[in-house]
């Protein structure tokens, strides 16, 4: 896989995290009863967004 696949890759991954935050807070608001999966869905591209975060900064930081 490429960079720039992989680039595109986070940016549908990041899209799809705040729609499903959004979608989630939406329902919450209108008193709608959630299940335990779109929290861990959230939760789960949210962590896969800060490991990736991380790991560029480390990376930046070693090639200055």
């Amino acid at each position: 896989m490429n960079r720039e696949t992989f680039d595109v890759m986070r940016v549908w991954a990041a899209l799809t995290g705040i729609a499903l935050a959004v979608w989630y807070f939406t329902a919450l608001y209108l008193g709608f009863a959630q299940g335990e999966t779109v929290p861990r869905l959230v939760a789960g591209i949210g962590g896969f967004e800060m490991v990736l975060f991380t790991q560029d900064m480390m990376r930046r930081r070693r090639h200055g």
